[in-house]
């Protein structure tokens, strides 16, 4: 068993008077995060994506929901976002049953969110779930046997069930895809155009760490604007990707509207593009680790509690730093290359306006101080 970073904090929540809410993709290891948090106590488990569980708990009285749960200590939904008023349905719980903890699950962010954010106000502790991370690799196994394996890393990412799997990773991506990526988004309410979908994120993924443009993924795919952006959204809330916004002070030379994309696990990026390649043979291992590296600079943000922003800049004449954090006023300015040897300058026009905090170059020969 992976120990995960976000364990210590789930399991400090527990009977505190509030529900537990899980985020994160599906097969991220919500569930066995869930398990080992009630390993030590009785609980009930239902599942959202079943039909009959749906049907169960649709219009689901107080008490009837409380006979439900008998003696269990503990109610879990999986899959929450499947279920009618879910938002309402957790709150009568912790409001008329606060001994018995809820914790619930959910692959699509803004459908659980949604649901439970008015009628769960102050009664819900919140936490996000990714893929496995260097770090917690390294804990499970040592520093010098996982940084050996970040060539592997880079191609085939860090879902569980791949990591756990040596000999099976294209199997798995391609089952990961096929199944949660597009069946499961499809499914959502308004997502008619399928194939639109795909082609989306086929660009995106073509498209790491390039700035894109709405209105050209529009004229290539074939869709309007307005479409793509909610397309855009819908990834960004079911944790497949992830986007940098420009950063300006309305500077007239600095762009203010760009935006770049990410994907939050280099293994589903490699299974889009149907290129698992080493990379020894690829012509994208820029773009590999820059993907690789930045998801992993916001996974920690999230797994510390450090609430930064995060953005890239640029200015009009093309000078551009890859990626920058910032708290308050301090700013941390870093360049991402994979070489060591690659000459690498902070601009002028960057470094005396903004007075940056620090300006580091992340590389394969240092990395790990910036991920663990």
């Amino acid at each position: 068993m992976i120990n995960r970073t976000q364990q210590n904090l789930t399991n400090s929540y527990l009977f505190k008077g509030k529900a537990i809410l899980i985020f994160g993709a599906r097969q991220v290891g919500k569930t066995s995060l869930i398990r080992n948090t009630i390993k030590n106590n009785t609980a009930l488990w239902l599942n959202g994506d079943e039909p009959d569980t749906q049907l169960l708990l649709e219009n689901i009285t107080t008490d009837r929901l409380k006979a439900l749960v008998g003696t269990n200590q503990i109610l879990v939904i999986d899959e929450a976002q499947m279920i009618h008023n879910i938002g309402l349905l957790i709150k009568r719980m912790v409001d008329n049953s606060p001994d018995i903890q809820v914790i619930a699950s959910g692959s699509s962010a803004f459908e659980l969110a949604d649901k439970t954010k008015e009628s769960m106000m102050g009664r819900k502790e919140e936490l996000q779930l990714f893929p496995l991370t260097y770090s917690e690799m390294v804990n499970h196994t040592n520093f010098v046997e996982e940084t050996r394996l970040i060539p592997h890393r880079l191609v085939y990412g860090y879902y569980p069930e791949v990591v756990n799997n040596p000999g099976k990773e294209e199997k798995i991506l391609n089952d990961l895809v096929d199944g949660f990526l597009y069946k499961d988004i499809l499914n959502l309410d308004g997502i008619k155009k399928s194939a639109s979908l795909q082609r989306l994120v086929q660009i995106l993924a073509y498209r790491i760490g390039s700035e894109i443009n709405y209105s050209s993924l529009s004229n290539d795919i074939g869709i309007n604007r307005l479409t793509v952006e909610k397309y855009i959204d819908i990834l960004e809330k079911n944790f497949i990707i992830f986007s940098l916004p420009a950063f300006s002070k309305n500077q007239d030379n600095e762009l203010k509207k760009g935006r770049k994309v990410y994907f939050w696990d280099n293994g589903l990026r490699n299974r889009i593009i149907k290129n698992f390649n080493p990379i020894e043979l690829r012509d994208d291992i820029g773009a590999l680790w820059e993907n690789f590296i930045i998801s992993e600079r916001k996974k920690k943000l999230v797994y510390d509690e450090k609430f930064k922003d995060t953005y890239f800049w640029r200015n009009t004449q093309q000078a551009e730093i890859d990626y920058l954090e910032i708290k308050n006023t301090e700013i941390e300015a870093f360049e991402i290359k994979y070489s060591p040897n690659q000459k690498v300058r902070f601009t002028k026009s960057f470094t005396e306006k903004y007075h940056p905090k620090t300006t580091e170059v992340i590389h394969k020969e240092n990395f790990w101080n910036y991920l663990l």
